[in-house]
């Protein structure tokens, strides 16, 4: 039996953020791709420290963010050091794939069902290769199976007492090709989905009602999406997402579903986006804004102009970021093109600090104006205070259909009770 370390390193929430932890997605789906003769140790560097000294045959880091590569080179070098070989991956790893390739052992790029036996066959054979490149030649999605959530430390991801939701996926891909975003590279633009009855196999496994179904978008197939809602509805589940999408009969579906909240891109103040956030709210499901500031159209006085439209529309949460240019994104072959990138140090591309030269101001006061959004937004109500409100939210739809865990209530109200000042 081959002892499998695998390690997600941490990382630093949002400045203005309230932290709190998910369960990650990518260690669950990769550990369920390894063969059955691995014992698979799982370490969340975010809630628990790296014992160094547990024995290992090989350590695997996954990093899906660009935040995590330095803290993950610098695990892997203790590692080494000790004499037991390092492979990274994950979605960052893809992203700086060259330079994992100097820390680690081996460097793994792309899907991983189908192709770690090939990996740990290597392995044994003392023959473990550089790089196993796998980004152009994605498995079959009929392969994907469902996640190895029993290597978490399930009671570890709760925000103050409060069940946090379980990540889980419905497809791969996205037919998008948004400005910052690197999945066209990562995952190609053709929208994959999984066959249906697996998805809901895998979601009616997770001993817990609340989800986080992390595809790109589920607003890329309109039957495709009906169908899933349909499938989800005797599950009852509550769920939050990215984009639904925007048609009265997917939305009732997706109400019928389960829908709790969704992440949804606020790029602008057009009344399209205004009617956008109503037709969610009219269907019951909340909506946290992701917000983008710095893109070339920006100016200081749109800014703060956004910042009252967003207050106006009723948004129930609001996530800021500074464009940053990540790469093999459009940003980022632009800006580097234009000489505009400032700084390719990675702990720096947090998405809160800006790295790159703004077309209508200096660096120094789009960082400004990110922490005025911030801080406006939240002037009236805090952010922890939003985040209770919505989770207050889904106890109630638990409740009205049965599924509210009697366990929780306690721990609920004594976390309210911190929050509120209520006894």
């Amino acid at each position: 039996m081959i002892k499998f370390r695998l390690i997600y390193p941490k990382w630093p929430k949002l400045s203005g953020q309230t932290e709190f932890h998910l369960p990650p997605h990518g260690p669950v789906v990769f550990a369920a791709a390894l063969p059955d003769d691995v014992e698979v140790e799982f370490t969340d560097e975010n809630l628990e420290n790296i014992d160094f000294e547990t024995p290992a045959d090989i350590v695997g880091i996954s990093m899906m963010l660009t935040i995590q590569v330095k803290r993950g080179w610098e695990i892997a070098g203790i590692f080494r050091k000790k004499g037991i070989p390092v492979i990274f991956g994950g979605i960052a790893t893809m992203l700086h794939a060259e330079e994992c390739e100097v820390h680690g052992d081996a460097v793994f790029l792309g899907e991983a069902e189908g192709r770690m036996e090939k990996v740990i066959s290597d392995f044994k054979a003392g023959n473990l290769q550089k790089v196993y490149n796998y980004l152009n030649d994605r498995p079959p999605i009929e392969e994907v199976g469902t996640a190895r959530r029993d290597i978490l430390k399930r009671e570890l991801y709760n925000y103050r007492g409060v069940q946090m939701v379980d990540l889980v996926h419905a497809s791969r891909g996205c037919r998008f090709h948004c400005y910052p975003c690197a999945v066209a590279y990562l995952g190609g633009r053709e929208f994959r989905p999984r066959p249906i009855e697996k998805s809901i196999a895998e979601m009616a496994s997770i001993d817990n009602n609340r989800l986080f179904i992390v595809d790109n978008s589920l607003a890329q197939d309109k039957e495709w999406e009906k169908d899933l809602f349909r499938e989800m509805i005797p599950l009852k589940k509550k769920w939050c997402c990215h984009p639904i999408e925007d048609d009265p009969k997917v939305l009732d579906l997706a109400a019928q579903a389960g829908a709790w909240y969704v992440y949804q891109a606020v790029f602008d103040t057009s009344d399209y986006i205004r009617e956008r956030i109503r037709r969610y709210h009219d269907h019951g499901i909340s909506v946290e804004g992701t917000v983008l500031l710095g893109l070339d159209r920006h100016t200081e006085d749109y800014i703060k102009e956004f910042i009252d439209f967003l207050l106006e529309i009723g948004l129930d949460l609001a996530e800021f970021t500074v464009l940053t240019p990540f790469p093999h994104t459009r940003a980022f072959a632009e800006l580097h093109e234009q000489g505009r990138i400032l700084s390719c140090d990675w702990n720096d591309y947090t998405a809160d600090k800006v790295v790159y030269q703004p077309r209508h101001m200096s660096p120094e006061r789009l960082q400004e104006l990110f922490h005025y959004a911030w801080d406006s937004f939240y002037r009236e109500e805090a952010q922890e205070m939003k985040m209770f409100t919505l989770l207050r939210r889904v106890m109630e739809k638990e409740k009205a259909d049965g599924t509210y865990r009697q366990r929780d209530r306690k721990l609920a109200a004594s976390a309210f009770g911190r929050n509120t000042g209520r006894k």
